[in-house]
């Protein structure tokens, strides 16, 4: 259906004349007349008597009419929605329960004028083509895995290394200790089955172990890190990684450990990557808040992968 003779309809009737309509639009009451008789031709009936009063509407003009004005507030939502500065700030993160998560709120707090929508895309690899294409305007996201390229037009920069601390049940046989280097890990197990082959926290996983001879397992189905919790409780020998950050309710009386790594520590480095031609006004927003918010920094040495931005 042609919106612009919807439009021309629709002003018809507020103005109750063809030339009264013509001249809120702009045009001659000619062509109003044309897009008026083109829009009954399409829908088969007739949708003004011409009274010396002015314009009147049919009664299929009447049932009409509704629909009418409803097509164009439908136009204008569809406008809105793509247009920067009027539709919300599309944000890829790659959890909601990560340390990313808080600064993230964080910003939303601090410009809560700024309208955001978070989405959580399932790697990095789809992450980077949404930006590319326009779907999302940026992305928090640990890059570049081995063999990842980044299209032309993306920049990158750096937000947050992120620590990682060992978790444990209270049987566990470093679960009294106030600190443990990455290689004194070696030989315990490590549960971490959430790692989907693909992803870029699996390749940087993969990349810890191989690094300090580590044994990571990624069996079983994943309940969520509430049953991953409640499985270290009560076990002896399992063990994970999680952020100190990590946004989690821990029930009243849960016995999990969180023990710091150090000498060196790991750290998950994420990186803010964006279309550099995008305009949207609220990415930067973000980008001025990232470059000021106080985040935690690592003391002492540090842990990435060679392939990890930063």
């Amino acid at each position: 259906m042609d919106l612009n003779a919807v439009r021309t309809f629709v002003a018809v009737v507020d103005a109750g004349q063809f030339q009264a309509a013509a001249l809120d639009l702009g045009v001659t009451q000619q062509a109003v007349s044309k897009r008026v008789a083109a829009l009954e031709k399409d829908l088969g009936v007739r949708l003004f008597s011409r009274t010396p009063r002015g314009a009147e509407l049919t009664f299929d003009g009447q049932a009409f009419l509704p629909h009418a004005r409803a097509l164009l507030q439908a136009e204008e939502r569809a406008v809105a929605a793509v247009r920067p500065g009027s539709r919300a700030l599309r944000v890829d993160i790659v959890g909601r329960r990560v340390s990313l998560a808080g600064l993230v709120r964080d910003f939303h707090r601090a410009r809560p004028d700024i309208p955001l929508d978070v989405v959580t895309l399932p790697d990095a690899d789809t992450a980077v083509a949404a930006v590319r294409d326009g779907t999302i305007d940026a992305t928090f996201r640990a890059v570049t895995m081995p063999g990842q390229r980044i299209p032309d037009g993306i920049a990158i920069t750096p937000v947050l290394d992120e620590l990682l601390h060992l978790c444990t049940g209270p049987a566990h046989a470093l679960a009294g200790a106030t600190a443990v280097t990455p290689a004194q890990l070696a030989g315990h197990r490590i549960w971490m089955p959430g790692n989907v082959p693909g992803t870029e926290w699996t390749a940087y996983y993969e990349a810890l172990a191989a690094a300090f001879g580590l044994t990571i397992e990624a069996t079983g189905p994943n309940f969520g890190v509430e049953a991953l919790l409640d499985t270290l409780a009560a076990s002896p020998s399992l063990a994970t990684f999680l952020g100190p950050q990590t946004p989690l309710v821990w029930p009243a009386g849960h016995t999990v450990r969180l023990v710091p790594l150090r000498d060196p520590a790991p750290v998950y480095p994420h990186s803010l990557l964006w279309r550099t031609d995008n305009t949207h006004p609220g990415l930067g927003a973000l980008r001025a808040y990232l470059a000021s918010a106080p985040v935690p920094r690592p003391d002492g040495p540090t842990w990435r992968p060679s392939w990890a931005a930063g």
